[in-house]
């Protein structure tokens, strides 16, 4: 796994250091290099210290009712990563001759460890492919095939920027004790950045009101912030006209506790004032580092967000790798903080 020819090189490290990777409310993971070390049995809603970290663990809050994963930008048909036209920044990589391609790969992982979870419900959040090609989208529905009736998606900008007539619904519901998930097709054909039409926010205003449960929100696109110094947020997500909306119909519903989109392939939550301690976050992809799944604990009193780095030898091999991408800027972009990550959602 060399970089392409034409990307920038850079000298990594033999191995990179240690990271507490996931907090969950029983357990922890130290990555280091290709090595996962995890330690099970932890008090839930306490201090801990392991290898020199100092964390507490997640709230368990009452029994628990369900649970869910999902993915985002998990890019099928992709051969060249990290790759954006028009820059000289690298590494960029790719696989090897004869090896797998990464996409399936990094999907492979993922669908084991989920499947291993045993969730209730499974949601991709868009960028099923690449190129919005049939082939790689029917590649896709055999990758996550084994979750048969549990698995929800939706298109993303990989999708309607070539038009592709899959994966289209404006919205889905999905409904597991303790929660609903209400699932929305943001993305614009011919477009990278995304939209919520009133058609939607109509869907969603009803079902927000009639509601006898919290309800989390997925989508491929991050929310438009106007006061963000970051162009990709006011650019790059959600128009800024349909984000405020969606904000606004947030802020009066107060069933909706939560949304969570890709696209940006990080890890990142935001707050704003009009919905409070309401969660607007971002998962990171699968495709590359860290190579991220979410898992999502529904309890009695409250939800948990448990961001799991795809841990198979294959997986980890790759995203060693590719968080060296960009000038070595990537690692810090995507991972994020712990609480980026890892995090209790009110209800």
């Amino acid at each position: 796994m060399d970089p392409v020819d034409g990307g920038v090189d850079v000298v990594t490290p033999a191995t990179s250091p240690p990271e507490l990777s996931t907090v969950g409310p029983d357990f922890a993971v130290i990555h280091e290099g290709v090595e996962a070390r995890r330690y099970d049995g932890l008090r839930p809603d306490a201090d801990h210290e392991i290898e020199g970290f100092a964390f507490r663990t997640l709230p368990e809050r009452g029994a628990r009712l369900a649970t869910f994963a999902t993915v985002n930008d998990v890019h099928f048909g992709e051969e060249v990563c990290g790759l954006i036209d028009g820059s000289d920044m690298g590494p960029v990589f790719r696989s090897e001759p004869g090896d797998d391609p990464f996409p399936e790969v990094m999907n492979r992982g993922a669908v084991t460890e989920i499947a291993a979870i045993d969730p209730d419900a499974v949601v991709v959040k868009g960028d099923l492919t690449s190129n919005g090609t049939q082939e790689e989208y029917d590649a896709f529905l055999a990758a996550y095939e084994a979750f048969g009736q549990r698995l929800t998606h939706v298109r993303g900008n990989h999708e309607s920027y070539y038009d592709a007539p899959f994966a289209a619904d404006p919205f889905q519901e999905v409904v597991l004790p303790g929660v609903v998930l209400a699932v929305l097709d943001t993305s614009v054909v011919r477009a990278t950045a995304g939209a919520v039409s009133a058609e939607q926010l109509a869907w969603l205003d009803a079902l927000a009101a009639e509601a006898d449960r919290p309800v989390l929100l997925f989508g491929h696109h991050h929310l438009g912030d106007p006061d963000s110094p970051e162009q990709a947020d006011r650019t790059f997500g959600i128009d800024l006209a349909d984000s405020a909306a969606l904000l606004e119909l947030s802020a009066r519903r107060p069933a909706i506790r939560g949304y969570f989109a890709g696209h940006t392939h990080r890890n990142r939550v935001r707050t704003f004032g009009p919905t409070g301690d309401v969660p607007w976050v971002e998962v990171a992809c699968v495709k590359d580092y860290p190579g991220t799944w979410a898992e999502y604990r529904v309890y009695e009193g409250g939800i948990v967000q448990i961001a799991h780095r795809i841990s198979t030898p294959e997986a980890l091999a790759w995203t060693e790798k590719t968080r060296h991408m960009y000038h070595g800027l990537y690692h810090d972009y995507a991972l994020g903080g712990l609480a980026d990550r890892c995090f209790p959602i009110s209800i």
